[in-house]
């Protein structure tokens, strides 16, 4: 069972990564059509939902993992950070008729590339595992 759930916790993992980007892609200035943005909101959500849910179900599980261990806290805390910049990026990229780039301001932007560290620290916090 452990290795099952430690499966669909990494497989959810890539799935904020391949979210984050097809973010990047429209950051970058890519086009933003219903199905592209859709798609990276499903990665998202899947990703985000499953890693915090399959992660907390495998500290519970594993012996020798606590759900207070201090690298679990710091990923649950950069999961929960990298959810809020992506919210507003969520909320300003919005898809074209015309499969167009959209202009997004800089605030915008910079919340981005703050959520696309923030699940590279979490990636990291999670291969390492400081402390345990």
């Amino acid at each position: 069972m452990t290795e099952t759930l430690l499966f669909l916790h990494v497989l959810a993992a890539f799935f904020i990564v391949a979210g984050v980007v097809v973010y990047s892609a429209f950051v970058l200035g890519g086009p933003v059509n219903r199905l592209a943005r859709t798609t990276g909101e499903v990665l998202w959500g899947v990703g985000g939902l499953g890693t915090l849910v399959l992660g907390i179900w495998l500290a519970l599980d594993i012996d020798g993992y606590e759900i207070w261990d201090g690298w679990i806290i710091a990923a649950i805390l950069l999961w929960v950070l990298a959810t809020g910049a992506g919210s507003q990026v969520s909320r300003s990229v919005q898809p074209r008729d015309d499969d167009s780039a959209v202009a997004l301001p800089t605030a915008v932007v910079a919340a981005h590339w703050a959520r696309t560290l923030l699940v590279i620290a979490l990636l990291v916090v999670m291969i390492y595992k400081p402390g345990a």
